[in-house]
C-alpha cells in the first residue's frame, strides 16, 4: 500500500550563494530520506493498494487521485510517499510501515519537493493526481508526475501545479 502525505525557495540563497540555476534539475529527482512525524502537515491518504496474489505488471503503471486535509496552518514544501506491508496469508501475519510515524526502516520515505510552497490553513484540502509508469528507456526506473491543487477561499493563497520526477 503506497501512502502519500503533504509536507522551495531554499535554492535562491544557500549560505549566501544563489543555487537557483540548479533548482530545476534538483527538483526532478526525489529525495529518499527520513521525515519526522511532526513535519507532516496532513493526515496520510492511501493512493494505491496492491494485492501480490493478483497484481500484473501492467497494473504498476497507474494514475491515482488523492485528497488530503491539513491538520494545522503551515507551509507545505513537499509530498511524502512510503509503503505499508501486510502479509496476512501466513502462519504468523507480518505487518509494518515505512512511514514517518513508524519505526525506522532502511527504505525510509520518498520526498517529492514542490516547485512552490503551499501556504495552508487548518482543514483546507489539497487534491491531486499521482501518475507513475516505468521509464521507456530504463524500465527499472520510474517516471512520476504529481498534479496538485490547494482548495482555499483565500485567492491570495490559491495554488496549483504539477511536477515531473525521475527515480
Amino acid at each position: 500500500m503506497r501512502k502519500l502525505l503533504i509536507l522551495c525557495e531554499v535554492w535562491d540563497n544557500v549560505y549566501g550563494f544563489n543555487f537557483s540555476p540548479l533548482k530545476d534539475t534538483a527538483l526532478t529527482e526525489p529525495l529518499v530520506d527520513t521525515v519526522e512525524t511532526k513535519a507532516c502537515v496532513t493526515d496520510p491518504t492511501t493512493v494505491m493498494t496492491i494485492d501480490l496474489y493478483s497484481v500484473k505488471p501492467a497494473d504498476l503503471a497507474f494514475e491515482a487521485p488523492f485528497e488530503m486535509v491539513s491538520r494545522r496552518s503551515d507551509f507545505i514544501h513537499a509530498l511524502i510517499a512510503w509503503f505499508d506491508i501486510e502479509f496476512a496469508a501466513c502462519h504468523k501475519p507480518v505487518r509494518f510501515s515505512t512511514g514517518p510515524h513508524a519505526k525506522y526502516t532502511h527504505w525510509k520515505q520518498t520526498v517529492f519537493y514542490l516547485r512552490e510552497v503551499l501556504t495552508v490553513s487548518e482543514n483546507e484540502h489539497v487534491k491531486g493526481v499521482l501518475k507513475c509508469r516505468p521509464n521507456a528507456k530504463k524500465p527499472r526506473d520510474l517516471d512520476i508526475e504529481i498534479e496538485y491543487e490547494l482548495e482555499t477561499e483565500d485567492p491570495t493563497r490559491a495554488a496549483k501545479g504539477s511536477c515531473a520526477y525521475k527515480m
